[in-house]
């Protein structure tokens, strides 16, 4: 028999935002288009169809704030602005990598099985 769950698992994190975003539907995506070097927000918008620019605009701004991308506003006219990924935004190109790996490797199983279940 297995043991139950220790109701307090969680207590030592920290309740606030998760840490880690990446499993949102954008973020991964963005770390890939940002991968080879500093893109500006129209570059950014052509591989990621279906994305509109208020939810872009969202999520370089989280992440941003959480540290994984820079943003470089020029003084120029036209403003132009790039936005790249920091060093520790560089730090998740490998784990991204391996689930990227990981999914295409297993794509056939997971479609297998969604496709048992009822759609949600």
């Amino acid at each position: 028999m297995t043991q139950p769950l220790d109701p307090g698992m969680f207590d030592a994190c920290a309740q606030v935002t998760p840490l880690i975003r990446v499993g949102d539907k954008w973020t991964a995506k963005i770390i890939r288009c940002l991968e080879t070097g500093p893109r500006r927000f129209s570059e950014l918008r052509a591989p990621l169809r279906g994305i509109t620019a208020k939810v872009l605009t969202e999520t370089l701004r989280a992440m941003e704030r959480d540290g994984l991308v820079t943003r470089t506003a020029y003084a120029e006219i036209p403003a132009r602005v790039e936005y790249e990924l920091s060093p520790l935004g560089r730090t998740l190109l490998k784990p991204l990598a391996a689930a990227c790996e990981w999914a295409a490797a297993h794509m056939a199983e997971v479609t297998r099985a969604r496709g048992v279940h009822e759609p949600l």
